[in-house]
């Protein structure tokens, strides 16, 4: 079963050097084990533009949709057997990336 691993953050900036290795290290941990399908950083939310085409005219906005406390700052795609193993996989993504992170299978 596949899952998507958002990361959350509610501070501006990067991951800290010590951060990034930790990241590195669980990568490479997900990616021995089979469990890596994709991840990746995102931008500022600053950054992003929003796009809405559900009416007659596309409407294109500067800047993100929402100005939350928390953001989105990347994610990992991962393989699990099941939930459980989800869940400790990302339990220490957590503390390898230093953020908040939700699980959620694909349907």
């Amino acid at each position: 079963m596949q899952y998507l691993v958002s990361v959350i953050h509610d501070q501006a900036g990067l991951a800290t050097p010590d951060e990034q290795a930790a990241i590195d290290v669980f990568n490479d941990r997900l990616q021995a084990e089979g469990h890596w399908v994709f991840a990746g950083g995102l931008a500022s939310p600053n950054t992003a533009t929003v796009i809405d085409n559900r009416g007659g005219e596309t409407m294109v906005t500067d800047g993100p949709f929402l100005e939350p406390k928390e953001y989105l700052a990347g994610f990992w795609i991962i393989e699990a057997a099941g939930p459980d193993v989800a869940l400790k996989l990302e339990a220490e993504g957590s503390k390898a990336c230093n953020r908040k992170v939700e699980v959620r299978p694909f349907l």
